[in-house]
């Protein structure tokens, strides 16, 4: 496991972070409904090279959680910013997912963030995304809040494992499930999904364009979540068309092929 021993408050939300290794600065960042935790089998390995800075998004893993919280995509990238500027970065490397690749794109375009590379992969970035679940949750939020702790847990077990081409370990699943669980994390976890918001990516998506950077998109060929067909839109939109698609491998390609994220990141540095 990962350990985020340091605490950052943001517009009054207390942010948990942590860093591991030394060399040039890269900044790893989560998706959702998981958090730091994701990079668990990789950051190590990454800290043999960089300096790795992780935290959790607002309202995600160990960061504060709180009824009536803002933690859309609207302000995690004013958070990433405000964390460039705390941890003293600029133009770090950047290796994201899913919400944490639409947060890095919205403080790209939206905030005036520079980095000296991106790794992206299986963003949220390109219109359509939302499921009929997330539908749902934004019209009946309270009665899912509310649900019995049992039936919470058989929903979030199922709807984790979707994310995956594998099975999931239990560990795994344990890790991912932790803080969404109890009066706190429950609640919590169904303000998340029904924040979420298309706007929010339609806000950046016609400025899409090569970035003042070298950008790597990779995409895992059977995410279920956001079909590779938004990669290869994307790909279109920002990399002249590449995309490394990763055999074998659903949206949460931290669990079905760590390795090729960490290999994608040391065959850039050839």
């Amino acid at each position: 496991m990962l350990t985020l021993s340091d605490r950052y408050t943001h517009n009054g939300n207390a942010v948990a972070w942590g860093r591991l290794g030394s060399g040039p600065p890269l900044v790893l960042v989560h998706g959702t409904p998981f958090s730091s935790q994701v990079w668990r089998k990789i950051a190590p390995l990454l800290a043999e090279r960089w300096t790795v800075y992780f935290f959790d998004l607002i309202g995600y893993g160990q960061s504060e959680q709180r009824e009536g919280q803002d933690v859309s995509l609207a302000v995690q990238n004013g958070l990433l910013t405000a964390l460039f500027k705390h941890w003293g970065l600029e133009r770090p490397e950047v290796l994201c997912h899913d919400f944490g690749g639409a947060t890095v794109l919205r403080a790209y375009y939206l905030n005036d963030l520079r980095y000296k590379r991106v790794t992206i992969f299986d963003p949220v970035a390109v219109a359509p995304w939302g499921s009929p679940f997330v539908a749902h949750v934004r019209q009946y939020e309270a009665a899912f809040a509310g649900l019995p702790g049992y039936a919470h847990v058989a929903l979030l077990r199922a709807y984790l494992q979707s994310a995956a081409h594998h099975q999931l370990t239990e560990d795994a699943l344990q890790t991912y499930m932790a803080p969404w669980l109890g009066d706190v994390g429950q609640p919590a976890f169904y303000r998340q999904i029904a924040q979420m918001d298309q706007k929010y990516t339609d806000e950046v998506e016609g400025l899409y364009a090569a970035l003042d950077c070298p950008v790597n998109l990779l995409w895992g060929e059977k995410d279920e979540w956001i079909p590779l067909d938004r990669g290869q839109k994307l790909a279109g939109l920002m990399t002249g068309g590449k995309i490394k698609v990763i055999p074998d491998a659903g949206h949460l390609v931290q669990e079905d092929a760590p390795e090729a994220i960490v290999a994608a990141m040391f065959q850039q540095e050839r």
